[in-house]
């Protein structure tokens, strides 16, 4: 009787050693058991990781350098369409007032996009300022109000060198400095002209390296009688 209790109870003793083993060895399946394996898990595969290191590479690279004509080349596609010497035949200013160099887009009795370089040989710069030359903003609205003048004075009812006034101008908003060495890229839309009385309402904006520089809602001027 008693060899039969010591059988059972060995037998009893090995079922539980082997569903022990079997239960570590599971685990052992299930997730990493050690602090190496844990951390193996966490890293990126190797190809991924040379990807990302190709690519934050190719950001942290400098810009590669680029020549007198590829930099002139930006601007090949824009067609100038009023030279300087076109515009003295429209517009009754002159130097050290004529603000608009050249036009590039016009759309007769609509709109028109116009040059202006800003350099620092303009007489404005010695007093404003002295220290920091800004293109006075002032400037700027009149530089917008001879670009609608080249549309205007080609209209009906109006004669090319014929002198206009300002009549009005609200909305204006300054949004950055002008400075000598900008581009300064104006564009103007007409809204009404009265041919009777020679009145015009239009509408202008200028950037600068694609950012705007300066807006205004609504300008009027009106021909000289």
């Amino acid at each position: 009787f008693t060899k039969n209790i010591i059988i059972r109870h060995l037998a009893t003793m090995m079922k539980l050693t082997l569903l022990a083993t079997l239960a570590s060895t599971a685990t052992a399946f299930l997730a990493p058991t050690t602090p190496l394996m844990q951390q193996q898990a966490r890293l990126p595969t190797r190809i991924f990781a040379e990807e990302e290191a190709a690519a934050a590479e190719e950001e942290d690279a400098p810009a590669p350098a680029r020549t007198a004509k590829e930099i002139s080349a930006l601007t090949a596609s824009v067609k100038t369409i009023f030279s300087l010497e076109d515009i003295n035949k429209i517009l009754p200013h002159r130097y050290p007032f004529l603000l608009v160099d050249k036009v590039v887009e016009y759309e007769r009795g609509t709109r028109a996009v116009g040059i202006k370089s800003v350099t620092l040989n303009e007489p404005h710069f010695t007093g404003h300022f002295p220290d920091r030359p800004i293109m006075p903003g002032v400037l700027q609205v009149e530089a917008l109000a001879q670009l609608a003048g080249i549309v205007c004075l080609q209209m009906e009812g109006a004669t090319p060198g014929a002198v206009f006034f300002f009549a009005g101008v609200d909305g204006v908003k300054w949004k950055k400095p002008v400075v000598p060495g900008d581009t300064l890229v104006m564009e103007v839309e007409i809204k009404k002209w009265n041919k009777r009385f020679g009145i015009a309402t239009a509408t202008g904006r200028a950037y600068v390296d694609g950012k705007m520089v300066v807006e205004l809602s609504e300008m009027k001027f009106a021909l000289a009688k």
